[in-house]
């Protein structure tokens, strides 16, 4: 389902991506309000922080069963439509939809969504949304 992702025991990795996650699970409980404040009470640098924090995921007992996309969308008519009706079709249950104003004609649109099911594998499903009229960018934020 996730060519590109690996599944690693933290034995072997450096400490400093136990931390990240450890900075992003207090800024995210609203224990800590912002990044500084939370890097230093884990003990890492800022830099250390932005460079990991896309890239480091802390699973849940349901690897694998939730996905949050966040999209950069050019504000035209039906491409969020073309885009939900493709996750339709590839069998994906959309769990939340976060839309702000359009600014600059771009939208940022965040989607949650349960991939339980999907009939392609996550990285392959983001490859074909990437490809999609309209659609300027995507990040995989959050899996669980």
């Amino acid at each position: 389902m996730l060519t590109k992702y690996l599944i690693v025991s933290k034995e072997i990795l450096p400490e400093y991506y136990d931390k990240v996650i450890e900075a992003k699970n207090l800024i995210d409980s609203g224990k800590i309000k912002n990044i500084s404040d939370a890097v230093k009470k884990v003990g890492i640098s800022r830099s250390t922080y932005y460079k990991y924090k896309d890239y480091i995921f802390s699973p849940s007992t349901d690897l694998g069963r939730k996905a949050t996309l966040s999209f950069i969308l050019e504000h035209k008519k039906g491409i969020l439509s073309h885009l939900l009706n493709i996750l339709a079709e590839e069998n994906a249950n959309i769990l939340t939809i976060n839309q702000d104003i359009p600014i600059n004609d771009n939208a940022i649109v965040n989607i949650t969504l349960d991939v339980m099911e999907l009939d392609i594998g996550l990285d392959l499903l983001i490859e074909k949304l990437k490809i999609l009229d309209g659609v300027c960018k995507i990040r995989l934020m959050a899996l669980e």
